[in-house]
């Protein structure tokens, strides 16, 4: 009589499993199958392990996500970019949308390129006028060379007035 291939394993999870235990040798079969009982079916691991990492990249994203809105705000009262206007689920994102289009753009043009620092000025005052959080989150992809080019293709719509009314 053969040794049996196909043990009915009970895991410590709760779930009964069918495993093929053919690959083993007929005499550390029973073994294993006791070694597996002892552990998490495949599919509750799997689930526990998955689980444990998007906590620790949602963890991750969230720390990231704060210190660029820290460092955005800092910047943003230091160079005196007025606040954003528009929808206040994505107006920290558009500060940081800013923050790092206008920062990028400034190293490109300025310190890698041939853009002075009084033009680079009248740049950053035309960046001041567009308060809209949604036009900066557009530009998100942009090219940072490309900024003078966008701010003046933004129109009155992505540009608060002093009298709304």
């Amino acid at each position: 009589m053969a040794v049996k291939t196909r043990w009915t394993v009970t895991h410590s999870c709760g779930h009964e499993v069918e495993h093929d235990l053919a690959n083993r040798p007929a005499d550390r079969r029973a073994g294993y199958a006791r070694w597996l009982a002892g552990r998490d079916c495949t599919d509750c691991w799997r689930t526990q392990r998955d689980g444990n990492r998007d906590e620790e990249r949602a963890a991750w994203i969230a720390a990231r996500r704060a210190e660029e809105q820290e460092a955005a705000t800092q910047w943003a009262a230091q160079c005196g970019m007025p606040p954003l206007s528009g929808p206040a689920t994505i107006l920290a994102w558009g500060e940081r949308c800013r923050h790092q289009l206008v920062t990028t753009a400034y190293q490109k043009l300025v310190t890698e390129g041939d853009v002075t620092e009084e033009q680079w000025q009248a740049i950053e005052e035309r960046a001041r006028t567009v308060d809209r959080a949604g036009w900066w989150v557009d530009q998100r992809e942009a090219a940072p060379g490309d900024l003078p080019e966008l701010l003046d293709a933004a129109t009155d719509a992505d540009r608060s007035t002093e009298n709304p009314f």
